[in-house]
């Protein structure tokens, strides 16, 4: 019998300080999102950067992309420590980053992490000069730097040299190969050249993106091979809704597997008025379904058949699962370890004993025509069977006194 592989070795050594979170060196992996507010618009951005945290983000980057907006910075962490929300800033730096961050000192101190992509950095001779100037600041404010290569934004310079070499080979690689060459070589000399100026490793993230799962992986998995900075991880523009989902799941869930990604962004491209926190939920079930984090306790449902013509069991997972998901910021200070709970809610007797015996507490309903009777099972045993109109709520009830039962000790035992 064949034993499962699980996760290959975390591929960076390197543990990165970002404000107080840690990126790489073995410490759990980050999720982390980005604000779509103006940042010049303080109010906005501090409800934004709030709401992304109390979901789970544990860095947010915001834009700071002209004198407004980083002007704005240092008022943002002054109004968000002050509603106690401690997370750390990533500051989104394009084209005049340099000049921004030299002009207003606050800014670059109340930010935790500088992003810097070196294809926009700066043009022709003007770029290793204001690409230095960042990374000197980022050394002088003892901050973290991200150095994020995009092939939407590649090194024109770079790409054209490589281009150019390729095409005097006797057996030339495809444009689609050479573009992931560049985009892994920009990010690699990039920071190589930070280290020189006297960046140490570190303080030194880097990322690589691109918005085509194969070609995402393909350039993931050379950087690794190449260099064991920490790793920020994403499929960049990622798309709408299940699209973007399932895209960033099969990019990111296959490079994790592999112990490649330190800090991970789901950027998922929100319908109009949607809510942004979606994309911080998908990280975290992208970490916590692979068995890398724990976030939220888990809801097993089956997918309904034929057998499932009640609509209960439906309605019964979708209120446990929102149930439980609300009440977990509360939780998470009086039920210690609460994220690690599994609850099993099936809708008919084919696998609903089977599932529910692998759950922590779970509920087998009756499906089409068998008898109107619930087993429920806690801690992998028969417990009892719930019957009548009241089966669902009745459960809901089980649950929480499970959850203070096992969960509750420890505060009650410290409280004593």
């Amino acid at each position: 019998m064949s034993e499962i592989a699980g996760p290959a070795p975390r591929h960076s050594t390197v543990g990165v300080k970002v404000g107080h979170v840690t990126v790489g060196g073995g410490a759990p992996i980050v999720v982390q999102s980005m604000t779509n507010t103006d940042t010049a618009d303080v109010d906005a951005t501090v409800a934004q950067v709030a709401a992304l945290a109390r979901q789970g983000s544990e860095l947010v980057r915001i834009t700071v992309d002209r004198d407004e907006a980083a002007a704005g910075v240092p008022k943002i962490r002054e109004r968000l420590d002050r509603i106690g929300v401690n997370v750390p800033l990533v500051g989104d730096f394009h084209y005049i980053g340099h000049k921004l961050l030299a002009d207003h000192p606050a800014c670059a101190e109340a930010l935790a992490k500088y992003r810097i992509n070196p294809g926009n950095v700066g043009f022709k001779e003007k770029k290793d000069k204001q690409f230095g100037s960042i990374v000197e600041l980022a050394a002088r404010h003892g901050k973290a730097v991200r150095i994020g290569a995009n092939w939407g934004s590649l090194d024109q310079e770079l790409l054209t040299h490589l281009m150019d070499e390729n095409a005097r080979l006797p057996k030339p690689l495809d444009a689609r190969a050479i573009t992931r060459e560049a985009l892994v070589q920009s990010a690699l000399l990039s920071a190589a050249r930070a280290e020189e100026i006297g960046l140490p490793r570190d303080r030194i993230i880097l990322s690589a993106k691109v918005s085509n799962v194969q070609d995402l992986i393909a350039t993931y998995l050379e950087v690794a091979r190449r260099s064991d900075y920490a790793i920020h991880l994403g499929l960049t523009e990622a798309g709408m809704g299940s699209k973007g989902i399932v895209a960033s799941s099969a990019a990111l869930g296959i490079l994790l597997q592999q112990g490649i990604g330190d800090t991970i962004r789901v950027s998922l491209t929100p319908e109009p008025g949607g809510d942004r926190t979606l994309e911080v939920k998908v990280a975290q079930e992208i970490l916590q379904t692979m068995g890398f984090r724990t976030f939220v306790p888990q809801v097993a449902a089956c997918p309904g058949c034929g057998r499932t013509t009640s609509t209960v069991f439906q309605e019964l997972a979708q209120d446990i699962e929102g149930w439980l998901q609300n009440s977990m910021p509360e939780w998470k200070r009086t039920y210690p370890g609460v994220e690690t709970l599994n609850v099993a809610v099936m809708g008919c007797i084919v696998n609903g004993p089977g599932e529910s015996k692998h759950a922590d507490i779970g509920i087998s309903l009756p499906g089409t025509g068998e008898t109107p009777a619930a087993p429920v099972f806690i801690d992998g045993r028969k417990a009892m069977t719930l019957r009548g109109p009241a089966i669902a709520q009745e459960f809901k009830t089980l649950v929480g006194e499970y959850i203070d039962r096992r969960f509750g000790t420890t505060v009650r035992d410290a409280a004593e």
